[in-house]
């Protein structure tokens, strides 16, 4: 029998179940198995899948996955003990967690004596007889059990010994895990560090083993500790690292910490910290390298917008703005980057702004493949135009798209894809303060030919987009791949009252890549036409770099 290695640390995903309780978040049977999947090939060793017994969504989950399985990781279905003063073999819920057909089930089970007696309303005793008799049922059944320790540190701190005394039921019936939840998210690190530390040494994990707490029979498998977090006090990671390094060899959270109330444990953070920071194993090399896109997949699946300040797959993780800072970067990374970001699939971006000095255009347009250096005559020039430009109410830190274009400009060699030459838009209103349908006009001009267009849309912005990509989609078939992923609007000064200066934002994207433009104006649908117009010019340019590229 092969040993595992000291530093290897086994990570349970349960962004399935545990995150899909997220406010706001839901997910279909192919949302779940198209997650799943990408969660197997970033070397996750266990999936939970969800409650197979609780909703039908989750038992088609773990048939569908019967008929494609996983490559490597262990789906798991989740599930409570039995009801009080009911046998295990008799319990619905349990014969659904048979029929879900793995080999691996996770039970939890109550560990703080006020939920034993408020919440289910039994004895203590009773309590501890349905931790045994549900695992030692599923074990007869040929299962191999994970045992959830529901609100362990709230209980353990109420009463030891009774809490104790859960996880000594949960071994001797079989349990091979046993997972320490701080299921209401308030405990601190300094706390579970002590308290994991008393399990461990009492399951015999260590060398030391106190005789006061016998947890459990030493005849019986020595089981594992593992470790369950929730963000309430924006605790979970430190908790889960603290745990670690008290000797939990499990850690339990899902993919951008999405989880009930204020989330899980964020696996995007405990895997890089754990693996990069301290030395323990928990995926292959070349899989943490696929964190950062497995992250942004995991919230384009779910339908929330990433979460573009993460810590290590943020896209502002590794982004630099302030002038000074940008320099110390330029010279050397280490300066202001905790790690390389490529170790995590992230990359280093230079952040362009009114607080930008010389070095940060420099930077960016050496991301463009432009040399420039701070005598060229055209980079202080860049450097004025953009600062005169956000003095104006443009916000090239949130648009890099817009910048990069007028870099081009400056520099001669912005390409001229189309050249609009006006548009008009009509909006018809059903009632009062409520626009249902826009029909826009444009007017381009492509390689010396006038195009005239129109489109309809929801609303003005989708009528002038729609149509602009009508009038251009027979000369630039690729726009058909180009979608508007996101638009905000931004009232400059609104003192000034419906004569305001607005700021228009679009993301647009082709699949592959996202891009953000930027317009500004007193007119609210120029502004947002003209970040439409950019967007996709921008696009148009991405696509004939990249063509170019493979060209060569």
């Amino acid at each position: 029998m092969t040993k595992t290695p000291s530093n290897q640390l086994w990570i349970y995903d349960t962004t399935l179940r545990d995150g899909t309780q997220r406010e706001g978040l839901s997910v279909s049977i192919e949302d779940k198995l198209r997650i799943a999947h990408k969660l197997d090939e970033l070397g996750i060793p266990f999936i939970e899948g969800g409650w197979p017994g609780a909703n039908p969504k989750d038992v088609q989950f773990f048939w569908q996955l019967q008929e494609n399985p996983l490559k490597q990781a262990e789906v798991v279905p989740f599930c409570s003990t039995r009801r009080p003063h009911t046998k295990a073999g008799d319990e619905p819920m349990l014969q659904a967690i048979l029929a879900a057909g793995t080999r691996w089930v996770t039970i939890f089970g109550k560990s703080w004596d006020l939920h034993v007696t408020a919440g289910l309303k039994t004895s203590l005793e009773e309590n501890l007889a349905m931790i045994g008799d549900t695992i030692e049922y599923l074990r007869s059944q040929g299962r191999r059990v994970i045992y959830d320790a529901e609100h362990w540190f709230d209980g353990y701190k109420q009463n030891p010994d009774y809490a104790l005394q859960t996880l000594t039921a949960a071994v001797t019936a079989g349990a091979e895990w046993l997972v320490l939840c701080d299921t209401n998210g308030g405990t601190l690190p300094h706390e579970v560090s002590q308290i994991v530390s008393v399990v461990v040494k009492g399951t015999g994990n260590t060398e030391e083993t106190p005789s006061q707490l016998p947890i459990i029979n030493y005849q019986l498998p020595i089981p594992q500790i593992g470790i369950h977090t929730h963000n309430d006090s924006e605790m979970a990671v430190a908790n889960a690292l603290a745990a670690v390094m008290a000797g939990a060899k499990m850690v339990q959270g899902t993919i951008n910490g999405y989880g009930e109330r204020c989330g899980n444990a964020n696996l995007c953070s405990v895997i890089p910290n754990l693996q990069l920071k301290l030395g323990y194993s928990c995926i292959g090399e070349h899989q943490l390298n696929q964190l950062t896109e497995a992250s942004r997949f995991v919230s384009e699946v779910v339908n929330l917008a990433p979460d573009e300040h993460a810590a290590f797959v943020g896209r502002s993780a590794f982004a630099h703005k302030g002038g000074i800072h940008v320099s110390a970067v330029e010279r050397n990374p280490l300066t202001y980057e905790h790690i390389q970001p490529e170790l995590v699939g992230n990359q280093r971006r230079i952040v362009i702004s009114e607080q930008s000095g010389l070095s940060n255009v420099l930077a960016k347009a050496k991301t463009c493949g432009i040399e420039l250096d701070k005598d060229h005559p055209q980079a202080r020039q860049i450097l004025q135009r953009m600062k005169e430009l956000e003095s104006e109410g443009y916000q090239f830190e949130a648009a890099e798209a817009s910048f990069i274009l007028l870099m081009y400009e400056a520099l001669s060699c912005r390409q001229q894809f189309f050249e609009v030459q006006g548009f008009q838009v009509h909006c018809d209103l059903v009632e009062v303060k409520e626009i249902t349908n826009s029909l826009a006009t444009v007017k381009v001009a492509v390689n010396g030919k006038n195009i005239l267009e129109a489109a309809e849309g929801n609303g003005p912005v989708a009528a002038l987009d729609a149509a602009l990509r009508k009038a251009l989609v027979n000369f630039y078939p690729q726009i058909a791949d180009f979608e508007l992923t996101d638009y905000k609007v931004r009232i400059l000064n609104g003192n000034t009252g419906t004569s305001a200066k607005t700021r228009a934002l679009v993301e647009s994207g082709n699949g592959q890549q996202r891009w953000t433009t930027v317009g500004v104006s007193s007119n609210i649908l120029e502004a947002s036409y003209q970040a439409v117009v950019e967007g996709l010019e921008y696009g148009l340019l991405l696509h004939f770099q990249a063509e170019k590229a493979l060209k060569v």
